[in-house]
């Protein structure tokens, strides 16, 4: 949609204003005739219109030039310029920016209640389209962020306990998930959305601290396996290098207790007293 407006150096056509207006103001004073003097009138007149084009457009800025009512293009060279007289002229800024959503509650993939926030980076990339495509493109971004925000939240659990589900814990997935949504709904109104992230992530405070007993339980479950992991090959190792040695030569039910001795000590959560038997272990 954006194009590019008629736009010409404003020095140069300041520099012709004065030479014509130096021009006719000495030929009516040479002269002193009254047809001179009313055609001077109308060459003011016609340079105040003309003054009337002059903008200036600051580095990383449009502005949009409407000449009654009608879009007639963009302007997005930096400097002092001349344009179409009698236009009106709207500033946009093309600068990189960012804003940061409310913290939303939302329910998750799996119905629990959590907060979540992100921040967005976007800049301006189409002029027209920002201008006249929606009302206000900065309201506009900011509601779309907050529908994409609650959207991602609601296809996505918290804390994922299942092999390949993307939880919103996965920053990196998560964010570019964003990112793409909020570059679709923006593109309507000229924005580019560089990039969008999850600042706050946290369960509502009503079931906080039940689900910091689960994580912490989750965490328990993981440790303990992966102990009983260990133990195991300790204790299998043990038995084959025994074997291997001829260290000592165990039947089924002796390779039983010792087996049930080492998972006992590997595995505890406490310390284990020792007894030490000073006679045969077939006692």
């Amino acid at each position: 949609m954006e194009r590019q407006a008629f736009r010409v150096n404003g020095f140069l056509v300041l520099l012709a204003v004065f030479v014509v207006a130096g021009l006719a103001g000495g030929l009516t004073v040479a002269t002193m005739n009254p047809i001179v003097g009313v055609g001077a009138v109308v060459v003011g007149v016609v340079l105040l219109l003309v003054m009337s084009g002059f903008t200036v457009i600051n580095p990383n800025e449009s502005k949009v030039v409407q000449f009654f009512g009608r879009y007639v293009g963009s302007v997005n060279d930096a400097g002092f310029l001349w344009v179409l007289p009698l236009s009106t002229k709207k500033r946009i800024t093309l600068r990189v920016r960012n804003f940061e959503t409310a913290k939303l509650k939302v329910n998750d993939a799996d119905g629990n209640p959590v907060e979540i926030a992100a921040v967005v980076v976007y800049k301006v990339i189409d002029s027209g389209k920002a201008a006249f495509a929606v009302d206000d493109y900065e309201e506009y971004i900011a509601i779309q962020s907050e529908a994409a925000v609650r959207h991602l939240a609601t296809t996505h659990p918290y804390d994922s306990h299942e092999e390949g589900r993307t939880s919103l814990r996965d920053g990196a997935e998560v964010a570019s998930e964003l990112t793409v949504e909020l570059s679709d709904r923006t593109a309507l109104a000229g924005v580019e959305v560089i990039e969008a992230r999850i600042t706050h992530l946290a369960y509502a405070p009503e079931i906080a601290q039940s689900m910091l007993v689960r994580q912490q339980a989750s965490q328990v479950v993981a440790a303990r396996t992966r102990i009983v992991e260990g133990a195991v090959g300790m204790v299998g190792l043990a038995i084959e290098r025994l074997a291997e040695q001829g260290v000592v030569e165990l039947d089924e039910d002796r390779k039983a207790t010792m087996v049930s001795n080492l998972l006992v000590v590997l595995c505890g959560d406490r310390a284990v007293q020792p007894v030490v038997n000073t006679g045969t272990i077939y006692g």
